[in-house]
């Protein structure tokens, strides 16, 4: 089963590139502006789901069995990260939406639980949910978001293949117009894919869930 793993680098040390799977097709899209080996290089738009969407989009007609979508130092979210690599080369996921990270929770759809108490968003001003859906399926959609956190996942050819090329067009010109579009991306993976989204089995009616501990690893 082919598996690629598609890396949304900015400016990120990708030195850890070096212990993944070496049956893993790996491509890198760079934003930084520097000059990075073996890397593909995009404007500095729309973060990770403008990296995401674009290589859909331009490899359409050529995905892999599975490809797997992370940001340029993944472990922040998944601090488990390269475990998970090893055990989708071992054992493939064939068929799809499997999140990557290790905290799920949810946010209603003017971010009011999650997004306006961001630290990064200093003006503590609300996420478009609803017209964000509304820019990519025509209505409002639901109420709260499940997601796990950090916007990485694996999904498969056949649920990408099951919307045609003309709705990720769409979905990228969402990613470079709409505003926090990215953000609301993150929240809305599972749903944009129209999969099922395992992580509402670990929540048990709970906004929030661990779902392994927590820690930091000193040199990933």
């Amino acid at each position: 089963m082919l598996l690629d793993l598609i890396v949304a680098r900015y400016n990120e040390n990708l030195n850890w590139l070096r212990r993944v799977p070496k049956s893993l097709r790996v491509t890198v899209y760079d934003k930084s502006g520097e000059n990075t080996p073996n890397a593909i290089v995009l404007p500095n738009i729309g973060r990770e789901a403008h990296t995401y969407l674009w290589h859909i989009v331009e490899n359409y007609a050529a995905l892999a069995e599975m490809t797997i979508f992370c940001q340029g130092k993944p472990f922040d979210h998944a601090y488990d990260f390269h475990q998970s690599l090893r055990n989708l080369a071992e054992t493939p996921v064939s068929d799809g939406f499997l999140p990557l990270g290790h905290i799920v929770d949810t946010d209603n759809a003017r971010g009011q639980w999650l997004f306006t108490r961001w630290s990064k968003n200093q003006d503590g001003h609300e996420l478009d949910m609803r017209g964000f859906h509304r820019a990519l399926f025509g209505n409002e959609g639901p109420e709260e978001y499940t997601f796990r956190l950090g916007a990485q996942f694996g999904v498969t050819r056949q649920i990408i293949r099951n919307r045609p090329r003309e709705f990720y067009e769409r979905a990228l010109q969402v990613a470079i117009n709409f505003p926090d579009a990215a953000h609301c991306f993150e929240r809305s993976w599972p749903l944009f894919f129209g999969a099922a989204n395992p992580d509402l089995a670990w929540l048990e009616g709970r906004k929030t869930a661990y779902l392994k501990p927590i820690r930091r690893l000193a040199n990933e």
